[in-house]
């Protein structure tokens, strides 16, 4: 008899979304391998901002998922409807229409409920105020569908899936790393090799779910699928997501699946550590940048900083910066929106002046170039209503790259700067999937016993992202695959 009905392979939202749908689906011995020591458990989630992306037509159903939010002044008066159309609309528009459609309408027809199914399992959320809120008279404007996030953010998520697995009676096992998929006589997966303090052994299981990760966090993949500079990029979550489900289930003949040259990068502190600091997790995050301009060291803007809201262009900002001389960048803003900037920003020191010249003086820039680009911009920006709440279309006029919504002129002193670069959250490059969450084979044929779920799903994700979706799909599909697995496992 195998050990376990249900192995899933790693210890992150989605994985641990998997094994508790698992048990809640019948299969009475769950194992979840965590391949991190107790304390770097997590995976990315700990380091995330826990922002969930969710469709839904009335206020109600939010308010379902945060009752007290009901007594947070301009809260309910703030939200606007995301039904599934325009979940799906800005799904397509992020990714040049090329998200899978058949993976792209199950995330968005099964938000709602699995973030309702998530409450049932003990995840408390909150509203993402200091994610994207933005108070505008006596409302509070939010992102579109971005509205909550789970209680303390990630370190909360993180910390309520292990104590909801643990309360249904998964096993985990730390500093536990799968190497290897198990195939029995027929094909089939049914178990997984181990390396843990005791030496390599065998784990059998009936079913088996990847929810190991990417390979954002190893250089030597990232050169060869993202390419140059994305080696030198900083990781800004767990140093452990090291492509091993990738690689374990293309040893067998699992089909890659979507874009193995993108990935999730995300505007930074220039300054931050090589890898997700557990204090800090996701409060590197620069995501301001629409209130003011980003210059390069060559003195340029590179960007239209104004394109959209931060939640529709943060994710491909990160890499375009990266992509800038040194993988630097520099935010500026002047004092009449240091008000709009989110907390995060609080975690570095900016530099600061009384003009712009003298900033451009002590950032490490092309000088020239510089002034002469902010002062054509202060020429060029717009006339009309600023509105930080929405896109306002307060655009500049007559520049070679124009900035299409909140372009003020900079002209309050003190003047900020924080100087940036591109940090990587995760690949967009996995396997494919079917609608249980089973992996295909390259003889596009389901690989018997084997399932995936998270970051390692392929194809929903192409160049960009709506901020929020990618927690919310690890949610969807976890629980697909561990509902999958345990049927399969009797």
């Amino acid at each position: 008899m195998p050990d376990y009905d249900v192995i899933v392979v790693g210890a992150g939202n989605a994985a641990l979304a998997a094994s508790v749908a698992a048990r809640n689906a019948g299969a009475e011995r769950v194992l979840v391998l965590e391949k991190a020591p107790e304390a770097m458990r997590g995976g990315n989630t700990h380091y995330s901002g826990g922002l969930l992306r969710i469709a839904f037509d009335r206020v109600d159903e939010i308010l379902h998922l945060v009752p007290k939010a009901r007594e947070l002044p301009g809260f309910v008066e703030g939200i606007e409807a995301y039904p599934r159309d325009a979940f799906m609309a800005d799904l397509k528009r992020m990714t040049a229409n090329r998200t899978d459609p058949e993976l792209a309408e199950i995330l968005v027809a099964n938000s709602y409920a699995t973030a309702s199914w998530m409450a049932d399992q003990g995840i408390r959320f909150e509203p993402a105020i200091s994610l994207g809120a933005v108070r505008v008279g006596n409302l509070i404007k939010w992102p579109k569908g971005a509205i909550i996030r789970a209680v303390h953010e990630g370190v909360g998520l993180s910390r309520m899936w292990f104590t909801a697995a643990e309360r249904k009676g998964v096993t985990i096992r730390y500093g536990a790393a799968a190497t290897r998929l198990v195939l029995d006589g027929a094909g089939r997966v049914c178990g997984v090799a181990v390396r843990d303090a005791t030496g390599l052994h065998e784990v059998a299981g009936r079913a088996i779910v990847l929810g190991c990760g990417g390979f954002e966090a190893n250089a030597a993949w990232r050169a060869q699928y993202l390419g140059r500079p994305w080696d030198h990029a900083k990781v800004r979550g767990t140093p452990h997501n090291q492509g091993d489900g990738l690689r374990m289930a293309c040893e067998i003949g699992a089909m890659p699946w979507g874009q193995w040259s993108g990935c999730h990068a995300t505007p930074i502190n220039a300054e931050a550590p090589p890898f997700g600091d557990r204090q800090l997790t996701d409060k590197t995050n620069r995501l301001s940048y629409p209130y003011g301009v980003m210059i390069n060291r060559a003195g340029l803007r590179f960007v239209d900083e104004g394109e959209d809201q931060a939640f529709f262009t943060y994710a491909k900002f990160g890499g375009i910066i990266l992509n800038q001389p040194g993988g630097v960048a520099y935010q500026i803003f002047d004092s009449k929106v240091r008000h709009l900037l989110e907390p995060r920003y609080a975690t570095s020191d900016p530099i600061a002046a009384a003009s712009l010249a003298e900033l451009v003086d002590r950032i490490d820039v092309d000088r020239e170039a510089a002034r002469r680009t902010l002062e054509q911009y202060n020429a060029a920006a717009g006339e009309g209503l600023f509105n930080p709440g929405d896109r306002d279309g307060l655009a500049t006029r007559g520049l070679a790259l124009g900035k299409s919504n909140w372009a003020q002129r900079l002209d309050t002193p003190p003047f900020l700067a924080w100087p940036v670069t591109g940090g990587i959250t995760f690949s967009f490059g996995g396997l494919k999937i079917n609608d249980r969450a089973q992996v295909v084979g390259t003889n596009w044929e389901p690989i018997a016993g084997l399932y995936t779920c998270g970051e390692m799903v392929g194809g929903l994700f192409h160049s960009n992202y709506p901020g929020g979706s990618g927690l919310m799909s690890g949610a969807v599909f976890g629980r697909i695959a561990g509902a999958s697995a345990a049927r399969d496992g009797k």
